[in-house]
């Protein structure tokens, strides 16, 4: 079974996370953050991962530390929970229009971390959520989980909109890079390791 739970607490936030790569998409965040935790529920249904989120964050502050921390523990979550890759595709990609704006998602489950993200302007808030830290979020979960993460905006006017296409065209192309392929014998690549 394809699940990890992680607690991490530090002095800014305490957070319990857990993920069930093998889901349905059921969900249940807490981050204190309403537009966060409409993404991150739209990761969960368009991944189809289950996903639990509770966060104690200081989020009288702002946002940062709570946005980066969970990123943070799903990366960790989703590393633990992939194990050691066997059988699965491996790289996933996904073009997602949302009204007016199109996201591609490509990824790679390497082992290496790397983001590039491309996302244009935005509006500075949305929902009363930094839109700078969609870029932080990416970025913690990415280099925790050990994967290769292409963030690209196309086009598009609405941030909301923006912002939504990237967290569901994740969902979609991690979906598919962490499917099992009865064809794939061992680990996916030539090298015989990732």
């Amino acid at each position: 079974m394809r699940h990890a739970t992680i607690k991490r607490k530090t002095a800014e936030t305490d957070i319990v996370l857990s993920l069930d790569l093998d889901g349905t998409g059921k969900q249940n965040i807490q981050s204190g953050i309403g537009f966060f935790d409409h993404m991150l529920t739209l990761f969960s249904v368009h991944s189809l991962f289950d996903l639990s989120v509770v966060c104690d964050g200081d989020i009288h502050v702002d946002g940062h530390h709570t946005v980066e921390d969970i990123g943070i523990a799903l990366g960790d979550a989703f590393k633990e929970a992939i194990g050691d890759k066997r059988g699965i595709n491996r790289y996933g990609s996904f073009y997602l229009p949302m009204d007016e704006t199109l996201a591609l998602v490509a990824l790679d489950i390497s082992g290496r971390p790397f983001l590039h993200f491309s996302c244009g302007d935005m509006a500075p808030m949305t929902g009363g959520f930094d839109t700078e830290l969609v870029e932080e979020f990416l970025r913690a979960f990415a280099f925790h989980a050990g994967i290769t993460l292409h963030v690209n905006l196309l086009y598009g006017t609405n941030t909301h909109h923006k912002i939504e296409a990237i967290f569901k065209a994740l969902g979609h192309a991690l979906r598919i890079a962490a499917e099992s392929d009865p064809r794939v014998d061992g680990i996916p690549s030539s090298k015989g390791v990732l």
